[in-house]
């Protein structure tokens, strides 16, 4: 190192890892948050008929609920099946009060995987709905699966009742410490996320109450999502970014947000978002493309503007959405392992002609408050300018503990307490965070790095093949004995070696990024978050020669 370059950019980790509230608990929180403004209407669930809940009845019933549950819900954590509505909030909630540790189960998983994470986090009791029990047919459900309708109405109407004049009438800090809500938080476990395993098996995700409660203050602090605009929340509870940014964050600021069960129905959450003047809408640019063929641009004037996160957003995606929609794309980072949110732009302004500091096009945004990063070699490990792409690694309040019974592989991720993210990235002079890609999103090939992403942009460009509702193309990597590894590119769409070649190479390409061996592929394997599934794309990749 030298002393030309900071070892590490620092913005505020250790002052906002001293913030007192940090040691509190994640139920007790959203319990005081909710008394303070009973009559608030926070929730509206639109899966069916519409339904509105204020603050006071929320925290009523799913108080009553949590005190059914103490004592008649063996074991420390339970398994949450619901999409994003309704019984998702209330369930969570209760579970989290009860002093719990509510696990939000990924049903898109096949049985076997959803039968190891079930096992692996102990789960003894699942909480669901028969409607949802009836579209996931092959889940591998426990003995002790309950209906969340049956417990609902199981509950005495009078206990409900008192509650509810109870948070109307006394201060919320007494009532919750009279009514047993754990005080207590800190780094102790508040929630379980299995990782969506885009390259292998799912992993055990540890979140804490500093970890969640942190992240949340953290979007707050840069006002990402102010209380006073209306968040439609339609990303799954079992990803991060619905667990954490459409579940709880509104939970503990008190903003309303609309549901809807799933990112893929994109007619009907513009019609939501028309109908119920949602201002701000989040998703990934997979889930956001299907809008330009299925949506009329009229119809999400309400959007003040949509935030991206979980996959780079591809270039010039961002220019037409704007164009199309006429609403702000806001691009940011983060991973389960991180809260989830860690960076993101935001609404620009303009004053006195200086050049934005909330928004910079090609980047992620400035890491949030209480993060430091530094940036290493990905070979050496060594701490190098933060000005050069390299392995970003992070320290911060919304860092997550390590995977769940994985010692040797939280030995691998860690470095003096550094995260290292796997993400090989770099800071502009400003504090802007450019993500250049996954590591294992690159070959290494004549010992030179090749980056699939950015060679499946140049391909898409060069035989326009944007526009697609799902991925048509994929790069990946597999093992060469003279090379080291060779590229492979799948593909839904005919095209020939040749003419992949010509193509690309009249695009300034270099010979080692262009793909040798074409496959073809009926589909492009995803994952229920909208990203590639980088293991069944690597299967693929090192099957049978497909003879082009």
């Amino acid at each position: 190192m030298t002393d030309e370059y900071p070892e590490y950019l620092d913005f505020g980790e250790e002052a906002f890892q001293k913030r007192p509230a940090l040691k509190g608990h994640l139920g007790d929180a959203v319990f005081r948050m909710l008394a303070k403004h009973p009559g608030r209407v926070v929730l509206v669930d639109c899966t069916a008929k519409r339904r509105e809940m204020s603050a006071g009845k929320l925290l009523a019933v799913s108080t009553a609920l949590s005190q059914r549950w103490k004592d008649s819900i063996p074991g420390k954590r339970v398994g949450i099946v619901f999409p994003p509505g309704m019984g998702a909030y209330i369930a969570n909630l209760a579970v989290v009060l009860c002093g719990k540790v509510p696990v939000n189960l990924n049903f898109t998983l096949g049985p076997t995987a959803i039968g190891s994470c079930i096992r692996r986090a102990g789960i003894e009791t699942i909480i669901t709905a028969a409607p949802v029990k009836q579209k996931v047919p092959n889940f591998p459900w426990v003995e002790d699966t309950r209906d969340i309708v049956g417990d609902l109405q199981a509950l005495s109407k009078t206990t409900v009742i008192r509650l509810l004049l109870m948070i109307w009438l006394f201060p919320a800090g007494w009532l919750a410490r009279r009514l047993g809500v754990p005080q207590h938080g800190d780094n102790e476990e508040a929630g379980l996320l299995f990782s969506s395993g885009s390259t292998g098996e799912p992993k055990g995700v540890v979140l804490t109450h500093r970890n969640i409660i942190g992240n949340c203050f953290q979007i707050a602090d840069i006002e990402l999502l102010p209380r006073s605009e209306v968040l439609l929340a339609c990303l799954p509870i079992f990803h991060s970014f619905g667990f954490t940014v459409t579940l709880w964050y509104p939970l503990l600021t008190g903003m309303k947000v609309i549901t809807l069960p799933s990112p893929l129905e994109q007619k009907r959450i513009a019609e939501t978002v028309e109908a119920e003047g949602a201002t701000v809408l989040l998703g990934t640019p997979t889930f956001y493309r299907p809008y330009f063929k299925r949506v009329a641009p009229g119809k999400l004037k309400n959007l003040k503007y949509v935030v991206a996160g979980a996959e780079k957003t591809p270039n010039g995606f961002h220019e037409k959405w704007e164009a199309n929609f006429g609403n702000l794309y806001l691009e940011g980072y983060g991973l389960t392992e991180t809260s989830p949110v860690v960076s993101c732009n935001l609404p620009d302004f303009i004053a006195r002609g200086k050049e934005s500091l909330l928004k910079r096009d090609g980047s992620v945004g400035k890491p949030f408050p209480g993060i430091r990063a530094r940036i290493t070699h990905p070979d050496t490990g060594e701490t190098q300018s933060p000005y050069e792409t390299g392995m970003l690694q992070l320290r911060g309040p919304n860092i997550f503990p390590g995977y769940l019974d994985e010692p040797s592989l939280n030995a691998a991720v860690f470095s003096d307490g550094w995260f290292i993210t796997g993400d090989l990235a770099r800071f502009d002079e400003d504090g802007f965070l450019y993500i250049e890609g996954r590591v294992s999103r690159f070959s290494k090939i004549g010992g030179e790095m090749a980056p699939h992403g950015s060679i499946e942009e140049h391909i898409v460009r060069a035989f326009d093949l944007e526009g697609n509702d799902h991925p048509v193309i994929a790069v990946t990597g597999v093992a060469d004995a003279v090379k080291g590894e060779r590229l492979v590119l799948l593909t839904t769409v005919d095209l020939s070696p040749a003419d992949l070649r010509d193509r690309l190479v009249k695009a300034g390409l270099p010979n080692l990024w262009i793909p040798r061996e074409i496959k073809r592929v009926d589909a492009i394997p995803c994952l229920a978050s909208g990203k590639l599934d980088l293991k069944e794309i690597a299967d693929l990749a090192a099957g049978e020669e497909s003879g082009q």
